[in-house]
């Protein structure tokens, strides 16, 4: 395995185990919400275990919501401000404040982001850089000598074809000397 065969595998694992704990953090906090009686949103489990919102609608996790939903809606469960815990009550000032420092760790996330993969391009440009030349000279050297082997073959069998065609010349001429030899002797007869 090479070295970035192997960085592939680890950035894969490592992404598969935080996405596993974010799937884990999003059915906590459902349970969690199904116990206090609070009124389950998606929206508000993605904001309670700190995920997009976009998880919160993929498959396998979607269902969990919905069945937690219906639950609710058949028991009649209503978020109230009594239901709602009182480290839960937000103004809507903290709100929009909350909003304001969301958007900009937002902005500032996808400015790294671009960053890191402006980096990892250059990165990765280098090392095929690196790797390409010699793999790509070792190739260009082997084709050369397969060219080469294949051009003699091809002057050996043009020079073959050329013999052979001078073989076949002579045996046509025989042919005819010795259909016109018999040709003569059936006249006699």
């Amino acid at each position: 395995m090479t070295a970035h065969e192997a960085r592939a595998a680890a950035l894969k694992a490592a992404r598969e185990r935080d996405s596993q704990d974010k799937r884990r953090r999003v059915l906590e906090v459902l349970d969690s919400l199904q116990h206090t009686g609070t009124k389950i949103t998606f929206t508000k489990v993605a904001k309670e275990a700190g995920v997009s919102t976009w998880l919160v609608y993929s498959p396998g996790v979607r269902e969990h919501i919905e069945a937690a939903r219906q639950r609710q809606e058949d028991l009649g469960i209503e978020a109230t401000a009594d239901n709602v815990p009182p480290q839960s009550r937000v103004s809507n000032a903290s709100l929009k404040t909350d909003l304001a420092l969301a958007r900009q760790q937002v902005k500032e996330l996808r400015d790294e982001r671009n960053r890191l993969r402006s980096r990892l391009r250059l990165q990765l440009g280098t090392e095929l850089k690196h790797t390409d030349t010699s793999e790509l000279t070792a190739r260009v050297d082997e084709l050369n000598r397969t060219n080469a082997a294949l051009a003699k073959d091809l002057q050996q069998a043009q020079a073959d074809n050329k013999a052979l065609r001078s073989t076949i010349e002579g045996l046509e001429d025989d042919l005819s000397a010795a259909r016109q030899s018999l040709r003569k002797m059936m006249r006699a007869t």
